[in-house]
């Protein structure tokens, strides 16, 4: 910054701080992605055809969202998984409803020999969101749901 009058270097150093105070407050205001209107529904099989588990989430973040990660795992196996685990595991698809908003879906599907297999009660999904610019949010229980039949 040239220094040639001390009223210019004044209203520099003020016009310098305003916008740096500015740029603080913007990086604050950055978001982390965050999950709305969770949901999880099981489904047994019947018949021919094969039950599902499904959940759906609205995932958001400033910057957009680049994915979802899921696991679903009963109560009764003491599982609680870690967020580290969480990015080894399966991919919501999500669909873009907003520039900040994606509207995100797994789908598991369970066969008669699965479904005689699985813990009946409460269930738990757990949920790993990634932004476009790379902040994460992990959610370890962000719906329960009842298994039965």
């Amino acid at each position: 910054m040239s220094k040639r009058v001390l009223v210019s270097s004044l209203v520099g150093v003020a016009v310098l701080g305003g916008v740096a105070a500015g740029g603080l407050a913007m990086a604050s205001t950055a978001t982390e992605p965050t999950l709305k209107n969770a949901s999880a529904r099981y489904t047994a099989p019947s018949g021919g055809s094969a039950g599902s588990l499904v959940f759906t989430a609205d995932v958001r973040d400033d910057s957009g969202i680049r994915g979802l990660k899921v696991v679903a795992w009963p109560a009764s196996s003491k599982l609680d998984p870690t967020e580290a685990e969480l990015r080894h595991v399966d991919s919501a698809t999500c669909r873009s409803t907003a520039d900040d908003t994606s509207r995100c879906a797994y789908k598991l599907k369970v066969t008669k020999k699965q479904a005689a297999e699985l813990d009946r009660g409460t269930w738990y999904v757990s949920a790993l969101a990634t932004a476009k610019d790379g902040d994460t949010v992990f959610v370890p229980r962000a719906v329960t749901l009842d298994v039965k039949g």
